[in-house]
C-alpha cells in the first residue's frame, strides 16, 4: 500500500511558506500539478495499492481531482502526525502488509526510491526517507504503532530525530533509503526546475509549470541550495 499525504488544492491552504514569492492562485496551481504528478509515479508503479489520505473536508475534492487513481480516505484528528497516525491505524492495524506514507509534493523522485522503499521494509519494521534538514520525506510500517508521531515536531529539524527516539522506545528495526528535498521555498522550485529541465518526462505537469514560472520570473539557470522540508 503507498499513501499519498495530501490536502485540497485550496487558495491559502497549500504550501503556505511559498506564499510570500508567488501569489495565492500560482501556489494553488503548482500545488495542483505536483499533486498529479506524484499520484502518477505512485500509479507507475503497477503492483501497487494506491490511497490518499487527507483531511475529512477533503474527501470530495480530492476524489474529483484523484478520479479512479486511489481511494480517498479521511484522517482522524488535525495535522501531518494525526494523518500519518491515520494511515497506519487504517492500513497497518492487523500486519496486514507493508505500508508506505509519502509527500504530495514529491513528483521527482525516483520509482527506484518507492521501490527500494518496500524492499527496505520486508527486512525491518520501519522504513524512512530523511529530507536533508532534519525532518523526512516517507515513512513506512508493518503495524500500527500509536506513539511512533507523538511529539513529533513535524515540520522542524527535530521531525526525524524525534521519530527515530520513538522508535527505539518501540524497540523497532529501522531501515532508510535516500536522503531527498521537499518543496517548501522558491530556491526548491529552481533546484526541480533544474532537474525537470534534464528529464521533463518524470513530472510533465511539473515540469511545463516551472519552465512558465522561469520565463515569467526570470529564474536563474542555477542554484546552489541543497532543499529543505520534512514530511
Amino acid at each position: 500500500m503507498l499513501v499519498i499525504m495530501a490536502k485540497a488544492p485550496r487558495l491559502g491552504e497549500v504550501k503556505t511558506r511559498l506564499a510570500s514569492s508567488l501569489s495565492p492562485e500560482a501556489v494553488t496551481a503548482f500545488y495542483c500539478c505536483l499533486l498529479d504528478d506524484t499520484l502518477a509515479l505512485a500509479r507507475s508503479l503497477g503492483d501497487v495499492e494506491v490511497a490518499l489520505m487527507c483531511p475529512d473536508t477533503d474527501v470530495n475534492e480530492l476524489a474529483q481531482l484523484a478520479g479512479s487513481a486511489a481511494s480517498i480516505v479521511a484522517q482522524k484528528g488535525e495535522g501531518l502526525a494525526a494523518g500519518l497516525t491515520s494511515v497506519f491505524a487504517h492500513f497497518a492495524e492487523g500486519h496486514q502488509g507493508r505500508v508506505i506514507a509519502f509527500n504530495s509534493d514529491s513528483p521527482h523522485l525516483p520509482r527506484s526510491v518507492l521501490e527500494d522503499a518496500f524492499e527496505t521494509l520486508a527486512a525491518h519494521d520501519v522504513v524512512v526517507g530523511p529530507t536533508h534538514d532534519g525532518g523526512y520525506y516517507l515513512i513506512g510500517a508493518k503495524a500500527f504503532h500509536l506513539t511512533l508521531f507523538a511529539h513529533d515536531g513535524m515540520g522542524t529539524s527535530s521531525a526525524l530525530e524525534r521519530l527515530l527516539s520513538h522508535a527505539r522506545a518501540l524497540e523497532l528495526s529501522v531501515g532508510f533509503v535516500a536522503p531527498f528535498y521537499d518543496i517548501d521555498v522558491v530556491d526548491d522550485l529552481t533546484r526541480l526546475a533544474e532537474e525537470l529541465r534534464l528529464d521533463p518526462a518524470r513530472a510533465p505537469r511539473t515540469a511545463a509549470w516551472l519552465k512558465e514560472w522561469e520565463l515569467v520570473a526570470g529564474q536563474p539557470r542555477t542554484s546552489s541550495r541543497t532543499g529543505r522540508g520534512a514530511l
